[in-house]
């Protein structure tokens, strides 16, 4: 458990498991389980109660959450990449580790 480099709205590629290759944006963050949801990407059917009469029930899709050591951000090129930390015009930023372009 730590804090994580990935930031929520951050486009990232999934590096292992059944949707390996594809990318999507960071919906959600569990920073305390090391989790993030992945729009698009590692959906699971979940059966759903009616909640009120206009609710529809039944088996929905939703997105499940994927271990943050399984997705990596995503660069322009559109390569996957690590992420560093410097100290430009005195304030910190992220960097792509491939690529050095700041994020």
């Amino acid at each position: 458990m730590g804090i994580s480099k990935i930031k929520k709205n951050d486009t990232v590629m999934i590096l292992a498991g059944k949707d390996k290759g594809k990318t999507g944006k960071v919906l959600k963050i569990d920073s305390d389980n090391d989790r993030v949801i992945v729009q698009g990407v590692n959906m699971v059917k979940k059966a759903m109660k009616k909640k009120s009469q206009q609710d529809k029930g039944g088996i929905i899709e939703v997105e499940a959450p994927l271990h943050i050591s399984n997705v990596a951000i995503v660069t322009k090129d559109g390569s996957p990449s690590r992420i560093g930390y410097k100290i430009e015009d005195g304030k910190k930023v992220r960097f792509a580790k491939k690529t050095g372009e700041v994020l």
